[in-house]
């Protein structure tokens, strides 16, 4: 008798003992064995065949799998219907052509942005480009510094400064800066808006003037061409006041002033030719040129023996853009080339404490914190917090970064009407020069540096700041930012824009020579052109962009022609403006190019060690 395994097989390994006829005996019995035995079912369950009950299923082999008829006939028609529904309509609609959907149309910010850019176009000086895109303007000063034997080709270009035909260079470089300075912080929203190489090419019209105003070429200067054109009061003689002629037609004399001693020229012009070597960055060649001339300029500017204003004694700038001191200048020509170059040297001077003390920029004096071509503390005390906000040095620059920081929170805070620092007009006008004429250019830049400021703390996730024990929400200053820019662009008493060719209503006796005079192929004298100046009717060519020197402290204007300080712009002035709609502009994110800026900054902590020689046994 063998042992057997209940399920179907012997469990023991027989040897070949016995005949061949038992073991076929003892096989076939085994079989009547399995045939007769019943299983049950947990024994079927072990089984590898299915067991047979009385209705029986199809099955198809798939290979891998055993599948029945009714479910890959489910499978199958659940796979068409899926096809129908899903697949087949996404196929359809990626094969219909592409309908791109129309960017939102530009907010009043973007609109008023490409306006205000063109008055640059209108300001140019020299031999224009045919895409200069003003058709009442063309080539002029074409002689201007015919006579210096220093400069090849002479003074040719640059920009005029307002309604005038004097280049003035204090205020042409800062203007050069402020629009530096806005497209390094928003060049984002200049491609957005498809004014980026535009605003590149009327930076580069004015730093290439810049270059030839001094020996750009060299590492020591001792001079600065500080001006071109003239103008004394009450003059009876040919001179850019006195004569209202187109700038194509001018035939009097220019003559050129020179600047022996000038930090506070040398230092603004550095700042612009420094900032502006960031946003040609691209370009290697040129932007290593505007460094060298920055270096040069500052080297300038910083000489103990040259430190006299440029405009001290000078009758024919003192009266127009007088500079009230120079260390302001040390500050931000230092900020814009240590973030220029690199440079730690730069930054030190700027956290030197003998800036401020001897600036009064810890002062508080309202005068001091009201930005402009003549104050630069504001700006640069901002320019120096972003380097705080955002890159933290530490020693030894903390704790004149942090009182820059303190300081520039609190003029902030002083812009705020809550807190009675400024004189506000009725119409919602902040009054920053003590209600003087002219007051828009002012206001431009505050807006600028206010909205900067909201996107500095933006970028840093911080809600607010303190003004004393009250804490302001960033949107609070924010609010104050596009408040101003919005009563410039109508929103006043006067129900008028005062950026020309701005809305419906705008000045349309602009104090501006070549806008004033027709083209009628009739050249005007110095004072035959006074018919043009003194005429009720509105002027031939509208200057589109510019901004108007504003109203009075009543909030009311006259659009006069000869009265200057209602209608004339200046360059200065609209570069703030600039500097202000970009900023405010949601055309292309609200939001600050956090790291551009700092592209040539060196690490502040010090390197990794070296690694330890390899080990020798």
């Amino acid at each position: 008798m063998h042992s057997a395994n209940h399920w179907g097989g012997s469990l023991e390994i027989n040897g070949d003992s016995g005949t061949d006829d038992e073991r076929s005996r003892n096989m076939e019995w085994e079989r009547q064995q399995h045939q007769h035995r019943h299983l049950d079912e947990t024994q079927q369950s072990w089984l590898l065949g299915p067991h047979q009950g009385n209705g029986k299923k199809k099955y198809v082999d798939l290979g891998c799998i055993m599948c029945s008829h009714k479910a890959l006939k489910y499978t199958i028609w659940s796979l068409v219907i899926a096809f129908f529904v899903i697949a087949l309509p996404i196929i359809i609609v990626k094969s219909l052509p592409e309908h791109k959907s129309h960017p939102p149309p530009p907010d009043n910010y973007t609109l008023a942005l490409h306006k205000a850019l063109l008055f640059f176009n209108a300001q140019k000086s020299g031999k224009l480009p045919k895409s200069n895109g003003i058709p009442w303007r063309g080539n002029s000063g074409l002689e201007d510094g015919k006579d210096l034997t220093d400069v090849k080709g002479g003074l040719v270009g640059g920009y005029y400064d307002a309604g005038d035909n004097i280049k003035f260079h204090f205020p042409m470089a800062y203007a050069m800066t402020m629009l530096s300075w806005s497209v390094i912080e928003y060049r984002h929203k200049y491609e957005a808006i498809g004014e980026y190489n535009h605003v590149r090419d009327l930076i580069k019209w004015g730093t290439d003037y810049l270059l030839l105003t001094f020996n750009s070429s060299a590492s020591h200067i001792d001079k600065i061409y500080s001006q071109v054109g003239v103008a004394v009061a009450n003059s009876s003689k040919p001179d850019d006041h006195y004569c209202w002629m187109k700038p194509e037609e001018m035939d009097y004399d220019r003559p050129v002033q020179t600047a022996n001693s000038g930090p506070d020229l040398a230092g603004e012009m550095a700042a612009a030719l420094a900032a502006a070597s960031i946003v040609f960055q691209d370009n290697t060649a040129y932007s290593k040129k505007l460094i060298k001339g920055a270096e040069t300029l500052f080297t300038f500017a910083r000489d103990f023996g040259k430190r006299t204003p440029y405009s001290r004694g000078n009758p024919y700038i003192e009266p127009f853009y007088n500079s009230t001191g120079y260390f302001d200048e040390y500050m931000w020509g230092a900020a814009w080339l240590f973030y220029a170059t690199g440079n730690k040297s730069y930054i030190s001077l700027a956290t030197n404490q003998g800036l401020p003390k001897n600036s009064k920029a810890f002062n508080m004096i309202p005068d001091l914190i009201v930005p402009s071509w003549d104050n630069k503390l504001p700006a640069a005390m901002l320019l120096l917090t972003r380097l705080r906000i955002f890159l933290g040095p530490g020693y030894p620059y903390e704790d004149m970064l942090k009182s820059y920081h303190n300081v520039t929170g609190l003029t902030m805070c002083s812009y705020l009407q809550q807190f009675h620092v400024f004189n506000w007009t009725k119409g919602g006008l902040i009054q920053l020069n003590h209600g003087k004429p002219q007051s828009l250019q002012y206001v431009a830049n505050a807006a600028f540096l206010a909205s900067l400021f909201v996107d500095y703390l933006n970028a840093t996730s911080i809600p607010g700041w303190y003004c004393g024990p009250n804490f302001i929400r960033a949107e609070t200053l924010r609010s104050f930012a596009t408040s101003q820019i919005n009563y410039i662009l109508g929103e006043n008493p006067m129900k008028m824009s005062y950026l020309v060719g701005y809305g419906t209503k705008f000045p349309k006796h602009v104090h501006h020579r070549g806008a004033s005079i027709p083209n009628d192929n009739k050249k005007y004298s110095c004072t035959g052109g006074w018919k043009w100046r003194d005429s009720r009717n509105p002027n031939p060519h509208n200057i589109t962009g510019a901004m108007v020197g504003g109203p009075i402290r009543t909030d009311n204007f006259q659009d006069v022609r000869t009265n200057y300080n209602y209608t004339e712009p200046t360059v200065a002035g609209n570069a703030g403006l600039v500097a202000a709609l970009v900023s405010l502009t949601s055309s292309g994110g609200m939001s600050i190019d956090r790291n551009t800026i700092f592209s040539a900054v060196p690490p502040f902590y010090p390197p990794s060690p070296p690694p330890p020689a390899p080990w020798k046994p």
